[in-house]
């Protein structure tokens, strides 16, 4: 089936189906692993044909993708919330930990996931950080200027060495080291934003 062809869940009762389809998806995953993972399988999950689960995804690789999706925007818009409420450093270390912890499941789960997530290429970290920008915009009240390119070290920062943490296991980092050494950084940097915003005396 072409692209074009392929339906989007715009209907309440089509976003069900696709809800049925990613949750059988992440059972899936957390029982038996990415290999378990078949568009048959989630089809007999969900309790839907196969037929069905084709007519929303084109492949095993669609869904791991919608399921990282879902997951991403859930953060995202978390983030957004954390900073809208108390846009100043307390704010960083919660951020930090929702980026860390927003892939729920078994490792083998987080990694097929984070791996789905950048299968498109940085694109979908451009996507996601202007989401992000315009989701704050005009209601966090931030003690920093941001520039584009200081917004894009802030939103890409903790991002990519968290997505080099993942594709580099062998490493073994401790994640609560990992989450203080990325609290440092991010506070460092909004500390220095904020210097010079201040008038000099």
């Amino acid at each position: 089936m072409t692209e074009k062809k392929r339906r989007s869940p715009s209907q309440g009762r089509a976003q069900v189906t696709v809800d049925a389809i990613l949750d059988a998806a992440f059972q899936l995953l957390e029982s038996g692993g990415p290999e378990r993972l078949t568009t048959n399988h989630v089809a007999e999950r969900a309790g839907v044909s196969v037929g069905t689960v084709y007519q929303y995804f084109a492949d095993k690789q669609d869904i791991l993708a919608a399921l990282a999706q879902r997951r991403t925007s859930a953060v995202r818009d978390a983030i957004a919330e954390t900073l809208i409420e108390r846009p100043d450093l307390g704010s960083v270390r919660p951020i930090v930990r929702a980026l860390m912890n927003g892939f729920e499941g078994s490792p083998a789960t987080r990694q097929a996931l984070l791996g789905a997530m950048f299968h498109r290429g940085d694109a979908v970290l451009e996507e996601h950080h202007q989401a992000f920008l315009a989701s704050i915009a005009g209601k966090a009240r931030l003690q920093i200027d941001l520039t584009p390119e200081s917004a894009f070290v802030l939103t890409h920062a903790a991002v990519g060495l968290l997505r080099a943490a993942a594709a580099e296991p062998g490493l073994a980092l401790d994640p609560q080291a990992l989450e203080d050494e990325l609290v440092r950084l991010m506070e460092a940097y909004i500390s220095a934003l904020a210097a010079l915003r201040r008038p000099s005396p």
